[in-house]
């Protein structure tokens, strides 16, 4: 790894904490349309002090150095409203974006200053010794996706959507910029495992029983299906006492004012519920070459959501009603981890294994029977 690209990177990650502190002691920084200003300043300068002495052939490398710089800033808000340290970006929080300091912004600062920047710091690593980054890159933009996805209408339609400020603009770049990196990363040549065409055609050939991993995987997205059509029921407020004494007694959270969660839930709905059936076809039969790739998409835009999710429902800024129970507490806890947990063993067993997957022997095999 070379060290020098990376080092860059923590510099400005750490560089965010001076910057903040300067900035905290400016009376102007009390005005909104300074705030927005400021910000996308520095996200100009951030991105011309590593171009100039870079140069760069994949604009990656700037995207990851740029975030990497912001991801310090969430850092410091996610301590500061958890007490940590001092609160030197209250100017922010007051007159910038106050709904960070939910506990659905505090989490999605963490993943994003913790999880995010390490991404960050693997694809700069791996831009500067001219290796490929599309795994790492796809997780990354799963994630990133996510948090945005359900961040940006949970502001708007939450109880903090009077209270909308010009900052909330400095989300814009974080929404579209993955979206365009997405199209580098699949312009990427896939860097799965070489199988043979015997071995494909031995792996393509077995049934579902023949491949007991593959079985568990299959009962994993039948109940994360069942469970996301009805979470999804209960935030629509489905008059089934199921519904009614789930959302009372096991997760409150998904009727907290702020609507993150009801917002989650409904991505997970209309987006993950679909993914999770075609992915039971695609271990049923072979040739989904699409699965290997958006199994990591999935797998990381499902450990951001979860994370987010499990971490708020705890956290000691969700008012106490809408927090979890203490009686309940283990079995919601563990449930949603497995839920987290099955699409990161499914994506490690698309890459891992891939035969089974391959278009070419399923073709193969459609010639034959014609």
């Amino acid at each position: 790894m070379k060290l020098r690209p990376v080092g860059g990177a923590v510099a400005l990650f750490l560089a965010s904490f001076p910057i903040t502190y300067v900035l905290n002691g400016l009376a102007s920084m009390e005005q909104p349309l300074v705030i927005v200003a400021v910000g996308f300043g520095a996200l100009i300068f951030s991105f011309a002090f590593v171009y100039i002495p870079s140069r760069s052939q994949d604009p990656l490398y700037y995207v990851c150095m740029v975030f990497s710089f912001t991801a310090g800033f969430d850092l410091i808000i996610a301590l500061g409203e958890d007490g940590i340290m001092s609160n030197i970006m209250g100017f922010y929080m007051k007159e910038g974006e106050r709904y960070l300091s939910t506990a659905y912004g505090i989490m999605i600062c963490y993943w994003d200053a913790i999880v995010h920047f390490a991404l960050y710091l693997l694809m700069i690593a791996a831009i500067a010794e001219r290796k490929s980054y599309r795994h790492v890159g796809l997780y990354w933009f799963g994630s990133i996706a996510m948090s945005m996805i359900v961040f940006l209408p949970g502001n708007v339609v939450g109880k903090y959507g009077t209270e909308i400020r010009p900052a909330f603009l400095l989300n814009v770049p974080y929404l579209l910029i993955p979206f365009w990196a997405l199209t580098r990363i699949f312009a990427q040549p896939k860097t799965l495992p070489i199988v043979t065409a015997d071995k494909v055609s031995e792996e393509q050939l077995k049934s579902v029983f023949q491949r007991p991993l593959d079985l568990g995987l299959m009962g994993f997205l039948l109940f994360a299906a069942g469970f996301t059509l009805f979470r999804g029921l209960v935030v629509l407020d489905c008059p089934a006492d199921a519904c009614f004494n789930y959302i009372h007694q096991q997760e409150p959270s998904l009727h907290d004012p702020v609507a993150y969660p009801k917002v989650q839930m409904l991505v997970y709905l209309f987006y993950v519920l679909p993914y999770f059936c075609l992915c039971l076809y695609g271990l049923l039969f072979p040739g989904c070459s699409w699965m290997p790739d958006w199994a990591v998409v999935f797998a990381g835009a499902i450990a951001q959501a979860q994370f987010s999710h499990i971490g708020s429902s705890l956290h000691s800024h969700t008012p106490f009603p809408y927090r979890t129970p203490e009686g309940a507490w283990w079995p919601v806890v563990l449930l949603n981890v497995a839920y987290a947990v099955g699409p990161q063993l499914l994506a490690y067993r698309c890459l891992r294994n891939p035969a089974f997957f391959s278009l070419v022997a399923a073709r193969d095999e459609d010639k034959k029977k014609q």
